[in-house]
């Protein structure tokens, strides 16, 4: 009995050091360059609820100790706004202090009006952004071919379809858009009953979308034997993205036999980010770091 209750102390311990370690990375990180996707288009608009002014631009936060490793970060708001706090510059404060460099993603949302960014807007963001990061690799210090991308609720959709619809390099672009791996936290996956997110559907598609769109975007259907090797965090008590998001993804990637790893939880419902706070949540980071270690990523 006195050893198991040493044992569960110890435990206790360990997780409220991953926690306080977490937060304390979390409070230092400082993006050290802005870059605009299409710096001859500033007309284009993010958008949003918060009716953003700003045009589509990546964030550059650079590790200091570097693993040469990348990772870009699309945070979450069902394409309405973004969750920059703890889906975006945690995230980036977390994988910076891990050895990897973090590029913040801001793609074009939309709102409740019919004058929006649809889609393709955000995902033209996502490639332009991904093979951007590829083309600054040298400048910044890692490998382009150790590039992935991270994306949360509405974030992990748009990342899931930069992981399944893949952009060759061409003569006029010499990277493809084709990540290194992909980790995908709560994602949203289907556009269809009866577990899409109708708020991230219809921001989107539109309330009509037209026919086949909500097929050709449910990207459980897209995975091919291309789609990198993805993880996937989720918790059963997601109310609002169910985990037969997760579920429907990860067995289309074992039917094309992709590498996955899935992480389900029996409670923190959605938008826990990195679980600071809890101690059960708070372990999926570092189940993270050792997943890309088993990829041969630093």
């Amino acid at each position: 009995m006195i050893r198991h209750r040493w044992y569960a102390a110890l435990t206790y311990a360990a997780r409220t050091f991953t926690a306080l370690a977490l937060i304390c990375s979390i409070s230092t990180a400082q993006a050290q360059e802005k870059i605009y996707l299409y710096p001859d288009q500033p007309n284009l608009h993010i958008g949003g609820r918060e009716k953003n002014a700003d045009a589509p631009f990546v964030e550059h936060y650079s590790a200091a100790k570097k693993n040469g490793a990348a990772i870009l970060i699309c945070p979450g708001g069902g394409y309405a706004t973004h969750a920059l706090g703890h889906e975006g510059k945690d995230i980036a404060a977390f994988f910076t202090s891990k050895g990897y460099d973090a590029i913040v993603l801001h793609y074009r949302i939309n709102d409740e009006s019919q004058s929006g960014s649809r889609y393709p807007a955000a995902y033209n963001d996502v490639t332009t952004a991904m093979r951007l990061v590829r083309s600054k690799a040298a400048d910044w210090g890692y490998d382009p071919e150790k590039t992935g991308v991270i994306g949360f609720s509405a974030g992990g959709h748009l990342a899931s379809c930069l992981a399944t619809m893949l952009q060759p390099a061409n003569e006029k672009q010499k990277w493809s858009t084709r990540p290194a791996f992909a980790i995908l936290v709560y994602p949203v996956i289907s556009m269809k009953e009866p577990y899409k997110h109708a708020g991230s559907t219809n921001m989107l598609l539109g309330p009509d979308p037209a026919p086949g769109m909500t097929d050709s975007l449910s990207t459980n259907e897209r995975v091919t034997d291309q789609t990198p090797p993805t993880l996937l965090i989720h918790s059963t008590d997601d109310t609002v993205v169910p985990v037969e998001n997760s579920l429907m993804f990860f067995d289309a990637l074992r039917k094309h036999h992709v590498k996955a790893t899935m992480q389900i939880y029996d409670h923190g419902g959605h938008g826990f980010g990195l679980g600071t706070k809890d101690a059960v949540l708070n372990t999926w980071p570092a189940l993270c770091i050792s997943w890309l270690q088993s990829l041969g990523m630093p």
